[in-house]
């Protein structure tokens, strides 16, 4: 009797969690719910922050400015000026104002362009720990912006939208006195999606920025879904591989994609991409595809046969292309191994490098604060040692 109670309860259960996950996917297809699930931004953490106290949130007294951007579309976009910490301690005494010593701080030093990932805001402490890690250890200046519909900035959050609060954060700086290649883009989790489509577009124009740094990236939303397990263990789509095309369909219903791996052609300028190995939200595989598409143009084209169709030698043909392949890009590539760190993989194309970086720790969020991934970025984009 007890027996039969208890199996009772547990089809009970198993049935509500297949309620409840079926819910959750059918939910993804639906864009408003959609949006949500992808930008997150009602979940405002710090709760009630106070975006003119950066103090507050661990930075130094008036070496931020909390400043409001606007955009084309006639948004407000909240945002973080920080000065280089090399020209706040070269002062005097603390500053008034910070705003009077931005325009010469950006002339004096080379600014991080940051992108954050979805949810929370700029006060987000994991955050201020990128501001502070950029500020200090590179010696560079920093712009932090909340997208439109995050923190304290107007607007819905759609995937246009980030990429004109993007460029309305570019031409800010530009408007301050900052030089193109004296601005190093930087994107987060979500923001590498911003940053991609910001760099494609700023390259198509004949703009170059210092750089494009990448961290924890991904090669477009639909993989994202694609890929993702919760916990790191139980994947999102995969009990649905039983039924045909429902997983495909599932992914065709996204409307924010932020292809990534589309505009891999139109980013011309140096890049950093950097992933750890223990990133439970993004597999580090997406930073591989992104690298890889990189490498391809300097690669021979390898002719995959049909398999229905597949001939002695059609086969011999693949072999040899695919020997020629594996050859050249050893000869291109150059892997150097950090000893307890991770793994640098580099190559170099008419004078710009390309460089994947995949650490052993650091998870999702922390990957960017480590000394190891601030060293590398200081290194690969040439940016002087602030002592």
């Amino acid at each position: 009797m007890a027996e039969r109670y208890l199996l009772e309860r547990l089809r009970f259960y198993f049935a509500l969690l297949g309620g409840l996950y079926a819910a959750l996917v059918v939910l993804l297809t639906v864009p408003f719910f959609q949006s949500h699930a992808l930008y997150l931004n009602a979940v405002r953490l710090p709760f009630f922050a106070q975006f003119h106290m950066p103090e507050k949130y661990g930075l130094a007294p008036n070496k931020t400015l909390n400043l409001h951007i606007k955009t084309p579309d006639n948004e407000t976009l909240g945002a973080w000026f920080v000065l280089s910490d090399q020209y706040y301690q070269s002062l005097s005494q603390i500053p008034a104002n910070p705003d009077t010593h931005v325009p010469l701080a950006i002339k004096r030093h080379p600014t991080v362009l940051f992108f954050h990932g979805n949810a929370a805001t700029r006060a987000f402490r994991t955050r201020v720990l990128h501001y502070e890690a950029y500020s200090s250890r590179l010696g560079t200046n920093v712009l932090a912006i909340d997208y439109r519909g995050f923190a304290d900035s107007t607007g819905t959050p759609s995937e246009q939208g980030l990429v004109t609060d993007a460029r309305a954060a570019w031409d800010w700086l530009l408007q301050q006195g900052a030089r193109e290649d004296n601005i190093l883009i930087v994107g987060h989790s979500l923001g590498t999606g911003v940053t991609s489509q910001l760099a494609a577009q700023l390259f198509d124009e004949g703009l170059k920025p210092r750089g494009i740094v990448l961290l924890s990236p991904f090669s477009s939303i639909q993989e994202v879904i694609q890929t993702y397990q919760f916990f790191g263990v139980i994947p999102l789509l995969k009990p649905l591989a039983i039924f045909p095309y429902i997983p495909d369909l599932i992914t065709r219903a996204v409307v924010h994609n932020f292809d990534s791996l589309e505009v891999v052609p139109r980013i011309k300028g140096p890049v950093l991409i950097a992933h750890a190995e223990d990133d439970w939200d993004i597999p580090y595989t997406h930073s591989h595809v992104l690298f890889d598409a990189f490498m391809k143009p300097l690669l021979p084209l390898v002719d995959i046969p049909d398999s229905l169709t597949l001939t002695q030698e059609s086969w011999e043909t693949f072999s040899a292309e695919r020997k020629v392949w594996i050859t050249k890009r050893a000869e291109i590539l150059r892997t150097t191994e950090l000893q307890n760190f991770g793994t640098v993989t580099e190559f170099e194309e008419e004078g710009r490098k390309v460089v994947f970086l995949k650490t052993l720790a650091g998870g999702h969020d922390y990957l960017g604060i480590q000394e190891g991934v601030q060293d590398l970025i200081r290194t690969v984009f040439n940016v002087h040692r602030p002592y």
